[in-house]
């Protein structure tokens, strides 16, 4: 996802199917692209010392090509699979085999004590309770595993105990948003995120409730620098670090994160980022289609006519 601000040279590029690797011959395969990486990466260039840029310079086929004089197997074509849902597993859920997970949202993966908000003290009660399988989710979120059918209910007793919102009384915009660490954790960040994206969101419940879109899965993301690490370049709508409380706000990627964004304006202050949305969700909510996601119609009105409406909808705010 990484790119570094004010070099074209370096963007954020979509993984590409490469070949198809049976599990026990994972190894194998890791070690030569590694090796594959080691002759050919880029050392000239430390921005641009990544696999990707690889991938992208010399094409799939190619690549893929020059992988398989590596790979100690014949390669094989990756099957044609492709991803059509995103099933965030929150809640209780029945796994398959007679036991239950519960899934937990995790606000930016922050599990923490905070006036009546004890989510650590609730996670400590239930873990010392039921001795669960603990699994983490690529959206921050945490699952308990292999619990009894009747764990449900001492588990949502819990929650209301400890003050931790269940998952299915959270907006759907909470549910899919997320932010990387920032200030003061990471040497990297140059403005907030963890600490930010919750008021801002605040702000958004309001207004998609208000234009009645607060069913919509809107993925919402914000990193505090330009590497990517919470993937805002996917997102229905990426704020990304800038300066000081300046942010770039991208739209039209999507919940399944299949699909880059593009920018829709550059240093916009974090209090102004809901307002400057707002006329586009208005738009979106007269001008969508059946079924229509957000990003799904900011790609379809297209990045030029996006940052024109931007910036005739909010002109004279910045």
């Amino acid at each position: 996802m990484g790119m570094t601000h004010g070099n074209a040279n370096t963007f954020p590029f979509l993984a590409q199917p490469i070949c198809y690797v049976p599990a026990a011959r994972v190894l194998e395969a890791a070690e030569a692209v590694i090796k594959l990486f080691r002759d050919h990466g880029n050392r000239g260039d430390r921005r641009r010392a990544r696999i990707k840029y690889l991938v992208h310079d010399w094409g799939v086929e190619k690549f893929r090509s020059v992988l398989a004089g590596y790979l100690p197997f014949p390669l094989e074509l990756p099957k044609p699979i492709e991803v059509s849902d995103f099933p965030l597993h929150l809640g209780w859920q029945p796994q398959g085999d007679g036991k239950y997970f519960y899934g937990l949202s995790v606000e930016n993966g922050r599990i923490k004590d905070e006036g009546p908000f004890r989510l650590r003290s609730c996670l400590r009660l239930l873990v010392e309770r039921f001795q669960p399988e603990i699994r983490l989710t690529p959206t921050q979120d945490i699952l308990l595993c292999h619990l009894p059918h009747g764990a449900q209910a001492d588990i949502e007793r819990a929650l209301l105990e400890f003050g931790v919102t269940p998952p299915d009384k959270l907006s759907v915009v909470q549910r899919h948003s997320m932010a990387c660490p920032a200030i003061p954790t990471c040497g990297l960040a140059i403005t907030e995120s963890e600490r930010v994206l919750p008021g801002i969101i605040d702000q958004l419940e309001v207004e998609l409730e208000r234009l009645g879109l607060a069913q919509e899965k809107i993925s919402v993301r914000m990193t505090g620098c330009p590497n990517g690490c919470a993937r805002p370049y996917q997102s229905d709508i990426g704020l990304v670090g800038r300066s000081g409380d300046k942010f770039m706000v991208f739209v039209g990627g999507n919940v399944l994160g299949n699909r880059l964004n593009f920018e829709l304006c550059d240093l916009v202050p974090a209090k102004q980022i809901v307002p400057l949305l707002v006329p586009l969700l208005e738009k979106y909510k007269e001008e969508r289609k059946p079924g229509e996601g957000f990003g799904d119609y900011c790609q379809r009105m297209g990045m030029e006519r996006m940052q024109r409406l931007a910036f005739d909808l909010f002109h004279g705010v910045f």
